[in-house]
């Protein structure tokens, strides 16, 4: 089973979730690990004026993809250990 945890940490550094907030004005791209990999931002919030909802939205996509990679995180997890859970210790993150 121990091969099994370490071929999916590798597996998880490869899986992007991506997570949304404002309508899709802003967009973040995650590893299923929690890494961040991309940024993405509406034009029409490059605005010195938008600058607080700008950094609201960021946060609450940053939340809705974490949200998304624990999903993945727990089926994949179940896929290796059979729904067992780990001992303490071998945690993934």
């Amino acid at each position: 089973m121990l091969g099994d945890l370490t071929a999916l940490q590798a597996e998880l550094d490869q899986i992007e979730v991506e997570g949304g907030a404002g309508g899709g004005m802003v967009s973040v791209i995650i590893s299923a690990k929690g890494d961040l990999k991309g940024v993405k931002i509406d034009d029409s919030l490059l605005k010195p004026s938008e600058k607080e909802i700008l950094e609201d939205l960021l946060v609450a996509a940053h939340a809705d993809a974490r949200r998304k990679a624990e999903v993945v995180l727990q089926e994949k997890m179940k896929a290796v250990t059979g729904g067992l859970p780990l001992p303490p210790g071998l945690g993934l993150g």
